[in-house]
Formats: structure tokens, sequence, C-alpha cells
């Protein structure tokens, strides 16, 4: 199963209807959260498995807490909620406040909402990674290049699928994670920085921000 797959399909809607059922939000929203999310939640996790000490304790985790069973099993979302509020500060360290004020404005999600939403998210992507894992058959040594791949495989699907506005904003978002430019080496310059912000990439048209316009019906 892909990254898109993941988002697109049963799981990403369970976790969307969820939300939409817990906090009011509309499902779109929800869905364009988790699309702009979750490689940025990788991205950041590909970083830090650049230090070995982070890799094994990734890997540790992954084998004792993340074997992909979440994703057949959509009660564990809402009863993991906590635990994932623990892996998103783990993840976004002292960043975790900046990238939910970004997300927040770049898809109408009001600021106390996008936490416990991202919390519910959390332990999805890990069951995700710990399931690709386990069919890669790969330790912490190979955790970052796992990572990678999941995320450059996202990106040439969605390129490759942009009749669907979701693979549009994903290509945006997997587009700036800078696959081929590490100039920053710190996702959130990357992604929300470039994407996410506009920034300097005016030509897109605003970028992401236009895109979710669109889908959003212009929230």
């Amino acid at each position: 199963m892909s990254l898109i797959d993941l988002l697109t399909g049963n799981t990403g809607n369970q976790v969307a209807e969820q939300a939409e059922n817990k906090f009011g939000i509309s499902k779109n929203q929800v869905i364009a959260l988790l699309a702009v999310a979750t490689p940025l939640i990788i991205s950041y996790l590909r970083n830090k498995s650049q230090d070995a000490k982070e890799a094994e304790a990734l890997n540790n985790a992954l084998d004792k807490d993340h074997n992909g069973s979440i994703l057949n099993d959509a009660s564990q979302i809402e009863a993991r909620q906590a635990e994932g509020g623990s892996i998103l500060d783990h993840i976004f360290g002292g960043q975790k406040s900046t990238v939910e004020n970004q997300l927040s404005q770049n898809t109408g999600i009001s600021i106390d909402k996008i936490g416990p939403i991202l919390a519910m998210l959390a332990p999805v992507v890990m069951g995700y990674i710990g399931q690709q894992k386990q069919q890669s058959n790969v330790g912490a040594g190979g955790l970052g290049d796992l990572l990678g791949g999941i995320l450059g495989n996202a990106s040439n699907q969605a390129q490759a699928q942009q009749s669907n506005p979701l693979n549009d904003i994903l290509g945006s978002v997997l587009g700036g994670s800078g696959g081929q430019s590490q100039s920053s080496g710190n996702p959130l310059n990357d992604i929300l920085g470039s994407v996410l912000g506009g920034g300097g990439n005016q030509q897109q048209g605003g970028g992401l921000g236009s895109i979710l316009g669109n889908i959003l019906g212009g929230k």
C-alpha cells in the first residue's frame, strides 16, 4: 500500500470521519490536512533517522508499538490519540507550535483543533511506517532510505494522477519537500516555508494555498 493509498483509501477516510464527528470539521478539510501533515511527519522522521540514536529509538518504537494493526482497526484511531500527542511532541519538538500554526492558516482549521487531529493521525502514520518496515525487512540503519522511498514513491504517484485535487496537494507538498535539494536540511523550511506559506514560490499562484482554496471551496 502506497502513502497515497493510505490517505485516499479506507484508513484516511476513517481518520477524517472520526475527526469530522468529534470536532465538527468538514471531512474534506480533514483530508486536506492529512495530505499535508502526513508527508511532513515522515520528512521529520527521515531527518531524525540520520542520527544513529534517533534511528535506533524509532526502530524500537516501530517494533514494539506499531505493527500496522491500526490500519485495519478503526477503533484504535481515537483510542490512541493521547499516544499520538506524545509522538508529535517527539517528532516536532520545539517546532510543534510553528507547524500547527502554519497548518491552521493553510487549511482553515482552527488552531485548537489542529493538534488533536494530528494526534489522531500520528499513530496511523507510525503504523503505516511499521508495516512498510516489516515488509521491507529493514532495521535501524535502513530507516532513512525506507522513509525517503515512501515519500519519493508518493511524489511520483501524485504527479502521475493529477486529475484528483488531493493528488495536486500531495504533489505540491512532496515536490516542496526537497527531493533533489536538501539545502536547508529542515523539512519545516522545505515544506511549510516554500509550499504552504507560498514563500518565494509565487509562480505557483500561492502554491498549496490556492489548491486548498479550490478543493475546500475558498475556506
